[in-house]
């Protein structure tokens, strides 16, 4: 007779705005969501109340281990193709992340994988020249496992939000069998990431220096408000309806995004036919479909429940009546990406 281990897992998923907490049955699939919390970023009351949900009976050492997605300013997952042939040359990559990305490869700690199926990139044996170059700033590994830490957290593993929510998309719209190219938005504070996601992998990806703060001076001027602050105040408590102002607030944005999409179907022939914007904080969620109506596309509806029992995640009925839309498949996606156990544990013999 056999058993799957009964240790509990701890998902958290940490964005600009706000803190997203699951407990599952099991560290790894298959797996059952117990619960599922989220409160804002910077709210100390409300992220106590969360952990003791969580976690009723604090860990001895004070902290929830748990596996922890984060979104650094400075991440780094830009999807490139390769020159198969430069791949052994020592300057080649270098070249590529200053030339491309205008990073410096001495500060950062970067990983490769294929931008097909997510599966390391073997340089050796390179077959396929479409990669999805992961990283960040080495210093900033430790500031986001410093700031895990003094929130309550203890990293067990530490991922890239950004790349789990990726992978999981390819596998949801493989899954559906859904063959509509889609925007993928990580609209963040500064700056904005913008990916093209089908069932066949990550096809294009363009970091955009413009994110919420740029349209609060927008606000201001629209509203005759007296300075910046009080116009972010009112733009972040969604105290007024500013769908309205929605075509405004994204215009500059829209330009950008218009040219990566433009450039997408003229090179692949295929049409952007959807959006997603997976980061927005809750009150902001207006934004999406503010988005997809200026570029005149749909808003991608998720059905994730389906999806996350053809990878052995299921939920509890109190967590699925609750609901699990959109906003929390980045936390989903830590589990869906879980490996199932690859052996089971010899229960234990009774005297």
């Amino acid at each position: 007779m056999f058993f799957s281990s009964k240790t509990k897992g701890y998902f958290v998923e940490q964005t600009d705005h706000s803190i997203m907490l699951a407990r599952t049955s099991s560290g790894v699939a298959p797996m059952v969501v117990e619960e599922l919390r989220q409160c804002p970023a910077g709210d100390a009351e409300a992220l106590s109340e969360a952990l003791h949900a969580i976690q009723p009976k604090a860990n001895p050492s004070g902290y929830l281990h748990a596996c922890c997605a984060v979104y650094p300013l400075k991440r780094l997952v830009r999807r490139a193709t390769l020159e198969l042939k430069r791949l052994k040359e020592p300057s080649y990559f270098p070249e590529l992340f200053s030339s491309q990305f205008r990073i410096d490869p001495d500060k950062y700690t970067i990983h490769v994988i294929n931008g097909v199926d997510g599966i390391d990139y073997d340089v050796v044996k390179a077959v396929h020249k479409d990669v999805l170059f992961c990283g960040l700033p080495s210093d900033d590994i430790v500031a986001v496992q410093d700031s895990l830490l003094a929130a309550g957290f203890f990293p067990e593993q530490l991922e890239l939000g950004t790349v789990s929510t990726l992978g999981a998309l390819v596998d949801y719209f493989a899954f559906t069998k859904s063959k509509t190219p889609t925007l993928v938005l990580e609209i963040g504070t500064d700056s904005t990431h913008s990916f093209i996601v089908s069932s066949s992998g990550v096809e294009a990806s363009r970091p955009i220096p413009q994110g919420l703060d740029a349209m609060v001076p927008i606000v201001q001027k629209e509203l005759g408000l007296k300075d910046e602050e009080s116009a972010k105040k009112l733009f972040y408590s969604n105290t007024f309806d500013f769908t309205g102002m929605g075509p405004l607030l994204v215009k500059k944005l829209l330009k950008e995004l218009q040219s990566s999409i433009g450039f997408y179907e003229v090179q692949t022939g295929q049409s952007v036919g959807q959006i997603l914007c997976t980061t927005l904080p809750t009150k902001l969620t207006w934004l999406d479909a503010a988005i997809a109506s200026a570029l005149g596309v749909g808003t991608t509806k998720l059905e994730l429940i389906p999806w996350l029992q053809s990878r052995q995640v299921t939920l509890t009925d109190a967590v699925a009546t609750r609901g699990v839309d959109g906003r929390w498949l980045g936390l989903l996606s830590l589990m869906a990406n879980k490996p199932p156990q690859s052996h089971a544990v010899p229960a234990e013999k009774k005297d």
